[in-house]
């Protein structure tokens, strides 16, 4: 490898056609697009991504949530209903290296965008799909958003309190399937380049919770039915998040030793010799009587303080962090993890960077702002496909670009 090519990011090369909509798909790609790939997002003025919702977020007319999830992509229009917007799209398919969609299944195989149909034009293309509940199987027709993801994979029944309801997830769930999506496609794409073969991606979000249910899984296979844990924990105790002196400030708190429940009963003044917790069996079996204790101590104090105090004293406690303090956090900033994005008519604002450093390219992350509806159309069809500027304005005129 020469010495320009090891200093940039890992995926540069590398271009997506992204047809994914709403948060899961739309995530997995703004991953790839961290890393180096270029990601032309192909929508149009009649079927704009769902998230593409205007309301005034950071001074700008677009929601936040679509932020999230496209910057540094670049944005074209087709009118998929059309003939020639479909041919164009295969075009831009034709050019890259990756196809990414996250409708229904049966969806991009009516519109004559399926895998089968665009391999024809692109022989080495892997191919995402991105759903519910899959491409095949008796639930693969079902629709679904990050909430049902949890509730179908059983991640929503095991979060939340033993004595409640189980809890709904959001967008962790539609971040995991993205996340587990941009790994699966990475493996497709080293897998094409030792093979030079097509490769279809099939990957439901639904799957994506239930590989993350963990032991719960294995006692229900043994008959036991697990019973959701709210902040405890099996094996540690204490182990939960607990109210302080300052209004909705809670400390998060993991003792995950005798030696450490010895360090923070010094630090709180507490009987570390009570033989009710001189061991972990001891202290799970007393759980609740524990948790009393630490809840007195524990309102009397200032979290940030107190945190500060256990963590040197070796115990693993952590204010439990509301968004204000992550935007604030120096640590954060000087790893680029939350970077400042701005444009010339758009007030300068808060991003997620990158959470993976390289050492040899610092090119990751987020390079440009979410892009407005047909913005890199002058790049994608003028010097991508060569249709001219005649040629654009006739199939606007058409309504093709739309």
């Amino acid at each position: 490898m020469n010495a320009p090519c090891a200093r940039r990011a890992p995926l540069a090369g590398v271009r997506i056609a992204d047809f994914t909509i709403h948060a899961a798909g739309p995530f997995c790609t703004h991953l790839l697009s961290q890393l180096g790939a270029e990601c032309i997002k192909i929508e149009s003025r009649t079927r704009p991504d769902a998230f593409r919702k205007p309301h005034a977020v950071y001074g700008r007319m677009s929601a936040a949530t679509f932020d999230q999830v496209s910057a540094n992509k670049l944005s074209v229009r087709l009118n998929l209903k059309q003939p020639e917007a479909i041919a164009l799209a295969k075009r831009i398919v034709s050019a890259s290296d990756i196809a990414a969609e996250s409708f229904r299944p049966g969806v991009m195989k009516r519109l004559g965008l399926g895998f089968d149909d665009l391999r024809q034009v692109k022989e080495d293309l892997v191919f995402l799909s991105l759903s519910s509940c899959g491409q095949s199987g008796p639930d693969s027709h079902f629709a679904g958003y990050a909430p049902l993801f949890g509730a179908w994979g059983g991640l929503g029944w095991m979060s939340g309190y033993s004595d409640g309801p189980p809890v709904e997830m959001r967008h962790v769930m539609d971040h995991s399937a993205g996340i587990h999506a941009a790994l699966a496609t990475m493996a497709a794409l080293h897998q094409r380049q030792c093979t030079g073969d097509a490769q279809h991606v099939d990957l439901a979000a639904r799957e994506v919770a239930s590989a993350m249910i963990g032991d719960a899984l294995v006692l229900a296979s043994l008959g036991l039915t697990p019973e959701r844990p709210g902040n405890a924990d099996l094996g540690m105790a204490p182990h939960g998040v607990y109210a302080t002196a300052q209004d909705d400030r809670w400390l998060t708190l993991a003792v995950r030793s005798d030696a450490e429940w010895r360090l923070l009963a010094q630090v709180l003044g507490l009987n570390a010799d009570d033989m009710r917790f001189v061991s972990t069996a001891g202290r799970l079996r007393h759980r609740e009587a524990l948790d009393g204790l630490l809840l007195a101590s524990f309102a009397q104090c200032n979290a940030d303080d107190m945190a500060a105090r256990l963590q040197a004293a070796g115990v693993c406690a952590h204010v439990s962090w509301n968004m204000e303090d992550i935007a604030a956090d120096p640590h954060l900033r000087a790893r680029g993890a939350v970077t400042e994005v701005s444009a010339p008519d758009i007030p300068a604002r808060l991003a997620v960077g990158a959470p993976a450093r390289f050492s040899r390219t610092g090119d990751v992350g987020i390079r440009r702002l979410t892009p407005t509806l047909g913005q890199d159309e002058e790049y994608v069809f003028g010097e991508l496909l060569g249709l001219s500027t005649a040629q654009r304005a006739d199939l606007e005129a058409r309504e093709v670009i739309l």
